[in-house]
């Protein structure tokens, strides 16, 4: 009688490239199926939330802009939209939101949902609204108490965020994988134009940032209630006349990413994100998800999980007990009726089709916020007015504060537990990365199995490092990326 020996294999990628962060990829194979994978994230805990604690609340957007220096405005804007909606308890509350605050059963999309006539409506640029209409809608709680000016500000903060980031990922991450090429480096030769275009790109962003934060990494121009001191009339004017050429820019980069060869594989995934009743979101008091969900920042908590694994210093999130994915292409998925005007002209042109399931489209979602940002940033550098003083005093109460953005890669929850005197008793951070890291191992074993495990290890490491990249991991914010460990 003979038997045979259970097969194995060993592959290891040491270091993965065109992330930030530090990390592994181990996955183990025997009789040609998956028996373990795992991502591992073995950066060393980084513990700014206990960092938090004790600090007044006027700290937060200082201290958390230092948890990433690609994304410091994220981390800002949902520090402050969680200190403004404790602090503004005088405004009127959002009879719809209070209706929706349930135990997290699909909405009646006839009524509430994101497909009703209600929720629909033509492109509104941003703060353009009344008051009286602002005052209606989810949102209120927080607008009701800073000026106009300020919400045009932190929105136009935030598309500079947008823009640097998702140019930095296109150009000098993503496009090596899908054209061929080890890196940017070896791309310039063939795709200098291309190159140069998008560190323009990036450079316009980060002029945006420094506009309104004194400087583009880690700024120091927000605080609660809104900016220090508004920029300098002289210097909106030089940023505007950079939109003017940022613009095409951005056209151009949807035009060239719509025609990169991509890889077509679809998956099912849940798709969530914020939902804002007239704007794409980027700050909003609504999360919604493709299965239904549609629920209050306040309920985060209710619906939303993490949990430690034992290969990894950062915790994974889950929804309901699911993966589930955020980010550019769940945004796009789930907004793209709120997308300006020529966004959406220029996608029919191009025949390009929202909602997807393919996560190398994710690279298209980002091009499509790059434009929508560019777009969105001239509007309001055309129109900006002097303003003094540039923030709004709150009075501070003791109480649960929680805030969300949307920043580059995802959703990013903040939770502070506050005493009377403003002081910080606990603080909880959900960044976009943790809440993306068990829907990339599911996408990693689909893939890798759907190639084949018997594949040449080199293929294999290839197209799991290429996954992983799709997914535009900040693993310093999660802590938090790769070395590939393949046995079978």
């Amino acid at each position: 009688m003979t038997m045979t020996e259970p097969s194995s294999r060993r592959i290891e990628v040491s270091v993965l490239a065109r992330v930030e962060g530090e990390g592994g990829l181990e996955v183990s194979i025997r009789d040609d199926r998956i028996e373990h994978l795992a991502l591992r994230i073995f950066e060393p805990p980084r513990f700014f939330e206990q960092f938090l604690v004790g600090h007044h609340y006027s700290e937060i957007p200082d201290l958390v802009a230092r948890i990433c220096g690609i994304c410091p405005v994220a981390y800002q804007m949902s520090g402050v939209s969680a200190i403004e909606r404790l602090f503004a308890l005088d405004a009127p509350r959002d009879p719809e939101g209070d209706s929706k605050k349930h135990s997290g059963a699909p909405h009646s999309e006839p009524e509430t949902g994101r497909n009703s006539q209600t929720d629909k409506g033509p492109y509104n640029p941003p703060g353009s609204r009344p008051d009286s209409q602002r005052n209606s809608v989810s949102g209120s709680q927080r607008d009701s108490e800073l000026a106009p000016w300020v919400r045009r500000m932190r929105r136009l903060f935030y598309c500079g965020e947008w823009i640097q980031s998702h140019a930095l990922h296109i150009h000098l991450l993503a496009a090596p994988d899908f054209l061929g090429f080890d890196s940017a480096i070896a791309m310039a030769a063939s795709h200098g134009d291309e190159l140069r275009r998008g560190l323009a790109l990036q450079a316009f962003g980060n002029r945006i940032i420094a506009l309104l934060g004194a400087r583009s990494v880690h700024p120091v121009g927000a605080r609660v209630g809104g900016f220090w001191h508004a920029p300098a009339l002289s210097d909106v004017a030089a940023v505007a006349a950079e939109a003017e050429r940022a613009v095409p820019a951005a056209e151009a980069l949807l035009r060239w990413t719509a025609a990169l060869p991509l890889p077509q594989q679809p998956q099912h995934f849940n798709c969530v994100s914020l939902r804002h009743p007239l704007e794409y979101p980027m700050m909003a008091e609504r999360i919604v998800a493709e299965s239904g969900l549609d629920i209050s920042v306040d309920d985060f908590e209710a619906h939303f999980s993490e949990h430690q694994v034992p290969h990894s210093t950062a915790l994974h999130g889950l929804l309901e007990g699911e993966p589930y994915l955020v980010g550019p292409l769940a945004r796009v998925n789930l907004n793209q009726d709120r997308l300006h005007p020529r966004v959406q002209a220029l996608l029919t042109e191009l025949g390009i089709d929202f909602p997807s399931h393919d996560m190398a489209q994710s690279v298209i979602a980002r091009a499509v916020e790059i434009l929508q940002a560019a777009l969105e940033a001239a509007e309001i550098l055309a129109d900006v007015a002097p303003q003094t003083p540039a923030y709004a005093e709150l009075a501070p109460r003791a109480g649960i504060a929680r805030g969300v953005s949307e920043a580059p890669r995802g959703l990013l929850w903040h939770r502070y537990d506050l005493d009377a005197d403003g002081l910080i008793q606990q603080a909880r951070i959900v960044p976009p990365t943790s809440q993306n890291q068990a829907r990339i191992e599911a996408d990693l074993a689909q893939t890798l199995t759907r190639i084949g495990l018997n594949a040449d290890a080199d293929r294999l490491r290839q197209a799991g490092e290429q996954v992983i990249r799709n997914y535009d991991p900040c693993i310093s914010c999660a802590t938090h990326f790769l070395r590939l460990t393949l046995n079978r």
